[in-house]
Formats: C-alpha cells, structure tokens, sequence
C-alpha cells in the first residue's frame, strides 16, 4: 500500500492549519485515526453497545465477542502464548504501575535493587521511585553511552545478583534509540531478575515478538497505534501473573464476596475490575487489523527511510543540533533537536503557524533533558502516513524559523 492510499485513509490529514495543508508529526504522542477504526467505534455506539460477560441477551454477547475478540487480536499481535497473558488497561502508564505496585510491592525489599535507564519516560521511572521508597529498595539508573544507547558492557555492570527488577524502555521518545531488549532480558534472567519493558513506541512501529524478547512484562498504549486514547496493554507471563494481586477491586474481577473476605476471578479477568473499556478495546483491535493489514515490516521499513532522509537533510542546517545516534540503523522514527538561541517552544509555534506540528518541551523525561545538558527540546516525530515531502516541508519550516529568529536578535 502506498503513502497516498494509506494517507487517504486518516480523515484528519485532509484539512488545512493556519491556511496551510497540515503535516502532522507527532505521532510519538499521539497517532492519528484511521476511517476503520473510528467506523469500528461507531458502530459499537451504534448497533451493539451493552457490558460484557454479565449479560445473555444480545448485544451483550456482541459485545463480549468483541471485546474478548480484541484481546485474542492482541495476542496474536505480540506473539503472547495465550489471550490469558493479556490484560486491558488504560495505557502504558497504567500498566507499569500495575506491575510495580503488584509485583515490585510483594517482590522488593531493603538490600533489593531496580535498575532503568536515564532515557526513560516518566511513566518508567516515578513508579519505581514510589516502590522503592515503599520497600526499601534500590533505584540504579543504567548509564548511557555519549550517543545517547545502551551498552551491554553497562548493563553487565549495572544488573548484579542484588537486582531484582529491570525496567527499560523499548524505543526512546526522545532519542529514538532501538534498545537491545532481548540481550538485557538475558543478561536479566541470568541475574535472577525479571525484565519489564515499556513499549509505547515500539509496538505501533516494528513487529513484536514477547516470546523471542523473553520479556516479562511488556506494556502499551492504543492511541500511538491508531487506536483511540483510553485503552492499553499489559502482557505478563503466566507464571508471575498468577501470582500476583490486583490492585484495583470491585466487579467484575470477583469469583466470591462474602461479608469479610473476596476471592477473585481467574485470568486475565482478576485485573480488569469494573466494566473495562469495551469500546476502546474493540477500536484498538481494528487497528491491529489495520496495521497488520498494512504489514509492521513495511511499516518499520517506511519510518527508517523516512528517519534517514530527516537525518540527512536536518544534519545541513546550520545551528541545528540533533540528539541521538547519527546512524538512521539504530533509530526509529524519532528526531529531537535544537536550534541555537531558539527556544523549541518557539521553534513549534512558527512551525504551527506553517500547519507543521510538532512536539516541544522536555516530552516528559526531565533526567535525560538534564543528562542531554538541555531544558527542553523540539521533536518530529513520523508515522506511516508521513512522506519525504512531509520532512521536506519541516526542514523548509526549521529554515525559515533560523532566518526569522536570526533577523529579530
């Protein structure tokens, strides 16, 4: 599929910004909608729309059949051993804490160490620090190397018999960096600890295999996949999902009440307390048709091209610094950058005025603006529905903003 077969499929791309056609990339925020999915969404509203698993009527069992059957697409999408290792929840925020309040909170104690990395997105470090200082536990932070990746030499050192956790992003939201999941998972296990991965950015973008990255923990969010806000995964192995206790009770969750004690639903229902979040499932599922229709290589391939050719044209302009590896190879689809003298702030607003939206501030990772030696920085970020001449409107765009500030001081 092409770009303007795929491009013509997101309704919101067809409009103007500022009197200008818009270039949307900031998809490491957010992604756009795709028709399918926002039809998928009215549809449930509008024909089907009943709670799951309590009810016989009708479109309760059509609900429940969508609902149950987005889960099953989600196993399948990650390559999970069962639907049972795929729990709902509000996103990657959500399921990363559920992991440290539930499995850190019973696992850790004092002499016990995490380890993450500087690069790291809030979501992946206040959730740790907050368990450590429940259980006494250790917090170390995986250094980075001056490019802004992770060695495995490093990770050797850092990870000891004492580390009972690892928690490390899969792709960075700022530096774009593919980091070596597989390889730390190993060096991981082979300490005894669990790895817990946060996947926000990589699970829109390249294919995902939780079995041959022998992660314990993967989390991700629907809205950075064409799917809608509100709804996210956690995949745990069995194993330590078995284990561990919910941290949220009510319906639905519930095998038994009694008047003093409560036993709890099998999995991965024990989790997913309350009425879930049905529609957003069954729109996260029609994106994963979507993009596996599309197809994650073509998808993985399309953004390193587009990264490359970002890389290239954005290296020319005078004064502009990027962060990160200088080699597309060890990229995604991520460019964060600085203009000398020019606050990124700054840098947005003229872009926006242009129809050009991208990202600025510190994209929620303040230890690696401190480690980049920065307060904030400007970020385009691609998707598969971004071309060149997309990137060759921003690079037009960071020109013009370079001439502009240069003429006012």
């Amino acid at each position: 599929m092409i770009a303007a077969e795929i491009r013509s499929q997101f309704p919101i791309l067809d409009q103007e910004v500022n009197g200008h056609p818009l270039v949307y990339l900031d998809s490491a925020a957010t992604s756009q909608k795709p028709i399918q999915v926002i039809d998928a969404l009215s549809k449930y509203y509008r024909e089907y729309n009943s709670n799951v698993h309590r009810g016989v009527h009708t479109l309760g069992t059509k609900a429940t059949d969508g609902y149950e059957g987005a889960r099953e697409k989600v196993r399948r999408f990650i390559n999970a051993k069962s639907a049972e290792e795929v729990i709902f929840t509000r996103g990657t925020t959500t399921s990363l804490n559920m992991v440290a309040r539930s499995y850190g909170g019973a696992n850790l104690s004092e002499g016990d160490e995490i380890v993450i990395s500087y690069m790291e997105h809030h979501s992946n470090i206040i959730p740790w620090q907050q368990i450590a200082k429940q259980t006494g536990a250790t917090l170390k932070y995986l250094p980075l190397q001056e490019d802004g990746t992770i060695s495995l030499e490093d990770a050797r050192e850092t990870i000891t018999g004492n580390t009972k956790i690892v928690s490390i992003m899969h792709v960075s939201n700022v530096l774009g960096v593919i980091n070596p999941i597989k390889e730390i998972a190993k060096i991981a296990h082979e300490n005894s600890a669990i790895m817990v991965v946060d996947g926000a950015q990589s699970a829109p973008h390249i294919k995902i295999d939780v079995q041959d990255l022998d992660c314990d923990f993967f989390a991700f969010s629907g809205h950075k996949m064409c799917g809608p806000t509100g709804i996210g995964v956690l995949y745990g192995k069995r194993e330590l999902l078995e284990t561990m206790e919910p941290v949220e009770f009510g319906g639905e969750m519930i095998d038994f009440v009694d008047l003093y004690d409560s036993t709890w639903k099998e999995l991965p229902w024990k989790f997913e307390g309350g009425t879930p979040i049905i529609a957003g499932a069954i729109g996260l599922g029609a994106a994963i048709d979507f993009l596996e229709q599309i197809g994650l290589d073509h998808i993985e391939k399309h953004e390193h091209k587009l990264a490359a050719y970002a890389l290239d044209k954005m290296s020319a302009i005078e004064g502009l610094t990027i962060y990160g590896p200088e080699n597309a190879d060890q990229r995604a689809g991520v460019v964060t950058f600085n203009i000398t003298d020019v606050h990124p702030h700054d840098v947005a607003t003229v872009l926006d005025a242009e129809g050009i939206a991208v990202r600025a501030g510190h994209h929620c990772a303040q230890p690696l603006m401190r480690w980049l030696k920065v307060s904030a920085t400007a970020r385009a970020s691609f998707y598969l529905y971004n071309t060149e001449e997309d990137i060759d409107k921003l690079v037009e765009g960071l020109v013009r903003t370079k001439e502009y500030f240069g003429d006012v001081f």
